[in-house]
């Protein structure tokens, strides 16, 4: 299994925003996430790191 989990980081939190992300493709300023069940999401924000051992996503919000 290489399905990864994406959180935004909000702080020193971390919301997880979807489960079992498969496809993450760059979308108008953001993010399209699609997880192994075909569910959607897009997220505003940049990618700050990868943690692929963990199989965990990191995205922080863009700055105004």
């Amino acid at each position: 299994m290489c399905e990864a989990n994406a959180y935004l980081i909000k702080g020193d939190d971390q919301e997880l925003v979807m489960e079992a992300v498969d496809t993450i493709e760059p979308e108008d300023g953001g993010f399209k996430l699609v997880n192994i069940f075909g569910e959607q999401k897009f997220i505003r924000a940049t990618i700050h790191s990868l943690s692929l051992v963990d199989h965990k996503v990191f995205f922080k919000k863009n700055e105004p």
